[in-house]
């Protein structure tokens, strides 16, 4: 290791580098984070960075000139490192992770359980349309190579299929599930998904005792198919590790401790959940409460509204989705935040806490963060003077509120962005469903002899008139029969 350009405690910290995974983060002298990365064995890879330079390119030069600090994160396996990765990448936008900051890299796993065939696809822009959703993932080709794998294990379709009578290259490969009841066919997908979210171990326990059953039974054969996969999961395991959750230690993320410093809250906020308003002048109004747990987005918690009266006011909207986020049924279903970021201003935080304190739940602390220049707006709350210098911040008094301004490249700033910013995309993405779904209904209104239900039927089944042009005749006369499909083919064939 170079000893001569870099500060003695850099070095003597890197001695006490661990041999697992998770992800590191290089720091300049002023303290922001230059570089995120992630490391299969941390001690290795961090390493790396402090030998000999000669054979590096002029980045990674320019970017070692720099470090003057370095801290890390240990994971419990290298797909949480990727995680976790990407996750802080996003927040941090970091100026050397060129490659990581695009975000058409990010991949993510989509299966539409609601189907009658689901299949496993990839996309790059999820949307609210009722499939489950896993990552992103910044290595597109860990994550496809993975299921790869997965599919050897449990079956799956990589498209749309209205039967699953037909025998091709992948059927006979056993890639294919053939011959399955659909009932079937979804116990399988659901152990795939089992194992996506992590719960290997859980997975194995429970083939375990299904090939006890089929031995006691002696039946055979498929206590063999069964040990094949326990055997093929534990070869998965050696090959890459995969789960969808980061297991990160609370207290040594930068950005939660200021912001628990900031404003004096009582502990650090491990679950921040972030509200933010879509709608077309009022129209198809939605909202959004996303959930970031210990600073890391927990899109399973995510939660949606559809306004129960389309307003052009985004106070009023503001208001209804907090009350009905602090009733007494989903406080019990979801908990209690320990800190709620409202995507706005002074207008839209104030509907917010005076819904919240409506519901006599003040304890419960609320933020705004302004976008024009993403001020910190806070009322009816005590905050720290002395860390707002510390971090080369000021404040304003206006009206009952404290805006605080903070340096852009601050890790609080940082942070409150990212929440902010997955607020505004996840309400953003269902109002466009919604939206379309209306648009759809309103064209098949136009038909007549069909009603409500079917319409709903043809929507929830096909999505648009556009895939109706696509889908055969059978399968919407199979879906609605032959009297109304005649309806809808010639309504389709005469546009």
């Amino acid at each position: 290791m170079q000893r001569d350009n870099f500060n003695s405690d850099l070095i003597d910290k890197l001695l006490t580098l661990p041999v697992s995974p998770g992800v590191y983060f290089h720091k300049s002298k002023s303290g922001e984070i230059i570089y995120v990365g992630k490391a299969a064995v941390l001690k290795n890879r961090v390493k790396q960075y402090f030998q000999n330079t000669r054979d590096m390119d002029v980045k990674t030069k320019a970017l070692i000139a720099e470090i003057h600090d370095t801290d890390w994160i240990e994971t419990d396996s290298e797909i949480d490192a990727l995680f976790l990765e990407a996750e802080m990448v996003k927040r941090y936008m970091p100026k050397y992770n060129i490659l990581l900051r695009d975000d058409k890299s990010l991949i993510f796993v989509r299966i539409d359980m609601k189907n009658d065939w689901p299949y496993v696809s990839y996309t790059r822009n999820p949307i609210d349309d009722g499939a489950e959703y896993f990552g992103p993932y910044y290595n597109g080709f860990a994550v496809k190579k993975a299921l790869r794998y997965l599919r050897r294990i449990f079956p799956y379709y990589t498209k749309s299929t209205v039967s699953n009578d037909r025998i091709d290259l992948d059927a006979h490969l056993g890639l294919s599930p053939v011959g399955m009841t659909e009932a079937d066919y979804k116990k399988n997908l659901h152990k795939l998904i089992s194992y996506i979210k992590g719960n290997r171990k859980s997975l194995t326990i429970e083939l375990k005792k299904d090939m006890k059953s089929a031995a006691d039974k002696h039946d055979f054969e498929t206590a063999t198919k069964i040990r094949n996969k326990i055997y093929e999961l534990g070869e998965l395991q050696r090959r890459i590790m995969f789960g969808d959750k980061e297991y990160i230690d609370i207290s040594k993320d930068q950005a939660l401790r200021d912001l628990a410093d900031l404003l004096n809250l009582k502990k650090v906020p491990a679950r921040i959940e972030g509200f933010d308003i879509s709608h077309t002048s009022g129209t198809n109004v939605v909202a959004s409460m996303v959930v970031f747990s210990n600073g890391v987005s927990d899109r399973a918690q995510y939660r949606k509204f559809k306004t129960r009266t389309d307003k052009n006011d985004d106070t009023y909207n503001m208001n209804e989705t907090i009350t009905r986020r602090l009733s007494e049924k989903n406080l019990k279903s979801w908990g209690v935040p320990d800190l709620v970021l409202i995507d706005g201003g002074k207008g839209q935080l104030d509907a917010a806490i005076m819904a919240r304190n409506n519901l006599d739940q003040n304890s419960v602390p609320f933020i705004g963060l302004a976008k024009r220049d993403e001020q910190i707006v806070i009322k009816d709350m005590l905050v720290n003077i002395q860390k707002i210098t510390e971090l080369d911040g000021d404040i304003d008094n206006s009206n009952g509120f404290i805006q605080i301004n903070l340096p852009k490249s601050s890790h609080i700033i940082k942070l409150l962005q990212r929440i902010r910013d997955e607020s505004h995309r996840f309400a953003v993405s269902y109002h466009t469903v919604i939206r379309k779904n209306m648009q759809t209904a309103s064209d098949l209104e136009k038909i007549p002899g069909i009603g409500p239900k079917t319409r709903a039927k043809l929507i929830r089944k096909f999505g648009s008139i556009k895939n109706l042009k696509n889908i055969s005749e059978k399968d919407i006369t199979d879906l609605i029969g032959l009297a109304k499909s005649k309806l809808v083919i010639n309504y389709i064939k005469a546009l």
